[in-house]
This record gives C-alpha cells, structure tokens and sequence, in this order.
C-alpha cells in the first residue's frame, strides 16, 4: 500500500529542522524555521504531484484534482508547528502521511473523482502567541482582525510577524472557503496519550474532540492561629476544597468519556502555621459530549454551594473559558471502520481530550480523525515517538478512508 520507507524517511527530515541542541524541535509560527519546514514539505508535496499554494494566512496546501473539479473536495489536514522542545511526530505524521496517500494513488493510477487537498495549517499551537489555530480559523471563516493584536513575548503581534512573512493581514478573509465546498476533514494524529498501548493497539478511531471548560474556584474564610483556634469553630477553606476535589473526581468518573484536571492550586496567606483565610484552584472538566459535560459540572456546583453552606465558607466560581466539544461524524467514522476492515486492524473507538485543528470545522463540514499509538502517551516533549510500524499502519488506515470518501478508482486496463 503505502510507502512505509518514504514516510519515515520524510518524518525524519521533517524532524531535522528546527532541531534543539538538546533534543526536540521548536518551530513557531512565521519563524525562518517554519518557513524552512514548509519548503521541504512543499517539496514533497511537488514529489507527490500535488499542485502546490499558500493560502493568505499561510496555510500550505497540495491539490489533487478531481475528475470533477467542481465536486465538494476532501481535505486532510493538520500542522508542522511545535511547542518549544516538541516531538517529531505531533502534526507532521497527519501532514506527510496526507501527502504520501495522494502520491501512492498517483503512482497506482488512481483518480478520484472529489478532488483532495493536504493541507498544513498555520500555528496549531498557538505557542508564539498564545493564540492557536490560526490557519484553520481562516480556513473556516472564524479568524477575525482582532485576533491578529495578540502578541508573542518580545510584543509583536500577529499582524506584524505575518507582514514580515510576506502576508498581507488585510487578506486573511480570503483564505475561508465557501460554503458548501468541503465534503470531509480527515486528519491523522498520534494519540498524545496512553488508550491505544494500553490495549496494545496501534491505530484508533477517534470519536470526538472534547470541548474544555476551565473554572476558578475560590473559597474564602477566615484566617487563624494554627495552635490557638480550636477545630469545631474553624472556618477554613481548604478542608471543603478537599471534599470538593474528592467530589470532583466520584463524579466524572462516572462518565466514561470525561476527564477533570485540578491543576493549579493557591493557598492565602500560605503561612505553615496559619488557618488559611483563601484557596483557589482550576478545573479543567472536559467531554465530548457537551450535555454529559455540563451535567457534570452542574452536579459539582451544587455539591460544593451545598458544603460550603454548611461550613459558612464563601464560594465564588469564575469561568474562563467553555469550548464547545466536536463529534466526529458518524458517516466518516464509518468509513474509517471500513478502513479499518480492509487493513486487517481491530476496530477501537476513543475520544480525543486534546484539541486538533478539526474543532474549528465543527459548524463548517462533517470531520473525522484517526489516532496512532504514542510510545509511553509521552507527547509535547523531545521522548515524543511513534514506531515506523505504527505510522504505516496508520496512513494505511487514511488512505482507504480517503479514497472511499474521494470516490476513488483503479483504471482498468485493456484485453
């Protein structure tokens, strides 16, 4: 099927830029690093027989054209940005595996008859600027002018690091695509987690993107003397917070696709012999599927205005952000089983808890992703790794699953 030494030999090249010295790549958005990566794989885009352009946010694209040229056109998408001291395989596995499916189907001679489009989108991350997904918000129409003020730590924003790139940031409006003018979004992944080794299996079928919403707790009572202040007249914050915390996990656990994740916590005023008068903390509650989601969350609200009532505890609660969760769609997911089935692999099926690109499409045209084992759930950091075996499994996995969705066919031959 696939060329399992060409993929893994691009992977590698891929991984040579933006190298570290201490192991990892770092590659940021409208960089020389980026704009370094993005020649090498608009290379292989051209060793393919892609045709190749970038769009006016910077996406890099490769066309395979269509037997019918105005037919809806299948995209398969993801980045070839890093984090600092990120792995080889986050984004770029989806973006190269995207360009050697279209390149085995031109040398098997395959047409299709949707046109398909591999396409690496601009600054998945967000790590320049705190602000990610910029090539797919402009893909799909969301990315606005006031985005492009965010700035990176030296105070240079969007708009200006894109000029100093060769765009034109009045022009992002003509990167969206129209319409109805994308039949599916595919994108290949590497797990960033630990289901698949787990079950000891190298590919997956991925549900549905969950939706995060971040809340800040605050608990407020009143500060004491750690030795003079007797346990019944009390009124410390932090023992209701532990009960909240312990509550906040009984419950999500109860939901087999949610997560919770306390990962910041302030004690005030933080003195070892001192009743704390304040305690905060963060929880990240995520889901794929929004009602499930808020369920939870409303359940933790009410138990904890519930024990802080009767610890006369003041209880305050902040929402910083609410992301709305992305379901793959049904019919793409059933394509992929299908795929699934021609490649001899177990069909597995688990949610994603980490974003990908394919959230900003969830209003725009149905979406699908496959994940691919990750050594150790290690991802975001130079031991990031994917076996070769498993890479290939996967793009075989995106190539029957884009040529079922492209319409594609084998030219017969003659006698």
């Amino acid at each position: 099927m696939i060329n399992q030494k060409r993929l893994w030999h691009r992977i590698s090249e891929l991984s040579k830029v933006g190298r570290q010295e201490k192991g990892g790549v770092t590659r940021f958005s409208f960089t020389e690093e980026t704009k370094q990566a993005k020649a090498l794989v608009s290379s292989f885009m051209k060793e393919a027989g892609l045709e190749v352009r970038e769009d006016t946010v910077g996406n890099l694209i490769g066309r395979k054209e269509g037997s019918r040229p105005d037919a809806q056109t299948v995209v398969i998408g993801s980045h070839i940005d890093s984090v600092p001291n990120g792995g080889d395989f986050d984004g770029p596995l989806g973006v190269l595996s995207g360009i050697e499916v279209c390149q085995t189907m031109n040398e098997q001679g395959i047409k299709t008859v949707h046109p398909i489009e591999v396409i690496a989108f601009t600054d998945e991350e967000g790590s320049r600027f705190g602000f990610g997904m910029i090539g797919s918000r402009g893909f799909a129409g969301t990315l606005q002018q006031e985005d492009l003020q965010h700035v990176d730590e030296d105070g240079v924003t969007i708009r200006e690091a894109m000029r100093k790139d060769g765009l034109d940031p009045d022009k992002i409006a003509d990167s969206a695509r129209v319409g109805n003018s994308i039949k599916a979004y595919i994108e290949l992944h590497i797990e960033q987690g630990k289901v698949l080794e787990n079950h000891n299996l190298p590919v997956g079928i991925v549900s549905g993107i969950a939706g995060p919403v971040w809340l800040k707790w605050t608990l407020k009572g009143e500060a004491g003397h750690a030795g003079a202040t007797p346990m019944d007249i009390r009124r410390d914050p932090v023992i209701p917070a532990a009960q909240i915390i312990k509550y906040i996990e009984e419950e999500t656990k109860k939901y087999p696709t949610a997560v919770a994740t306390i990962g910041k916590i302030a004690v005030k005023p933080g003195g070892f012999n001192v009743i704390p008068s304040q305690i905060e903390f963060s929880l990240d509650l995520r889901d794929i599927h929004e009602d499930t989601r808020d369920k939870i969350e409303q359940a933790i609200t009410s138990y904890a205005c519930q024990v802080c009532k009767e610890r006369d505890i003041e209880l305050e609660i902040s929402t910083l952000q609410r992301v709305p969760p992305s379901p793959c769609s049904a019919s793409i997911q059933q394509s992929i089983e299908e795929a699934f089935v021609k490649t001899g692999k177990e069909i597995f099926t688990l949610p994603s808890g980490a974003g990908h690109d394919g959230m900003q499409f969830k209003d725009f045209c149905p979406i699908g992703m496959i994940f691919v084992r990750s050594q150790n759930g290690i991802s975001h950091n130079p031991e990031e790794w994917s076996t070769e075996e498993d890479c290939k499994d996967g793009a075989n996995v995106l190539y029957h699953t884009v040529l079922q969705l492209a319409g594609g066919q084998t030219p017969k031959s003659c006698g």
